[in-house]
């Protein structure tokens, strides 16, 4: 989980820093033409700009997109914890929570029929649960 959100902030930095590049906000070493100089490349050089721009753009919002549902995975995953933590019927530091796409698995042992019952229903019953898998054993 974690290592897939790094993942993705990595990513996130890779782009911004390309689109920074591109755009002209690094490089400061590197002397600019005089601004009043006419250039020849016409159309075509800023025709390729505006398309690599959108090309940024729009691989920036997929990354993005990405990145939302990873966080609201890892939200899912310490709310789930956190009720777990707080209920007296269930003891959380035996079970691991683990949420991809809203769909939580639940692993770990617990010592009765009641405390697995109770630790799939505080799962269950948090708001952006799509499902629940069971992988939870009674020793």
């Amino acid at each position: 989980m974690f290592r897939a959100l790094f993942r993705l902030v990595i990513l996130l930095i890779v782009l911004v820093a390309v689109g920074g590049f591109f755009l002209g906000w690094w490089g400061a070493g590197v002397t600019m033409p005089n601004r009043d100089t006419v250039g020849t490349a016409g159309r075509t050089g800023a025709e390729r700009a505006r398309q690599a721009g959108q090309e940024i753009s729009q691989k920036t919002a997929e990354a993005a997109k990405a990145a939302q549902e990873a966080l609201g995975d890892g939200a899912l995953t310490a709310k789930i914890k956190a009720k777990m933590a707080l209920d007296d019927t269930v003891k959380a530091l035996d079970l691991n929570v683990d949420t991809i796409n809203s769909v939580v698995t639940v692993t770990g042992k617990v010592r009765t029929r009641a405390e697995r019952e109770r630790a799939l229903a505080l799962a269950r019953e948090t708001n952006g649960v799509r499902q629940v898998v069971d992988h939870i054993t009674i020793e």
